[in-house]
């Protein structure tokens, strides 16, 4: 089951990113997971799901946002590796 949600925006804003009114939304839905993602409210999975992307697809959209796929710190993966 899915939701449709309307947003009315200036006709001009579509013009800042040069893509039509349907890729403009992708767009956004897609800047929306990654940036829930790296404030680590939703997993990987979840974020691709949202997006309607495969967990790969997501991974290729948080190297060109700059976001890294890992979410430890170098602290915590640090520990991670001398605990285990």
């Amino acid at each position: 089951m899915s939701v449709e949600i309307s947003l009315r925006l200036p006709e001009s804003s579509f013009s800042i990113l040069k893509i039509k009114p349907d890729d403009f939304a992708k767009e956004m839905l897609m800047a929306a997971t990654v940036k829930w993602y790296e404030m680590e409210l939703i997993s990987q999975s979840k974020a691709a799901e949202l997006a309607g992307l495969s967990r790969q697809q997501f991974m290729e959209a948080l190297y060109r946002f700059n976001v890294s796929p890992y979410q430890l710190t170098i602290q915590e993966l640090q520990q991670e590796c001398i605990n285990d």
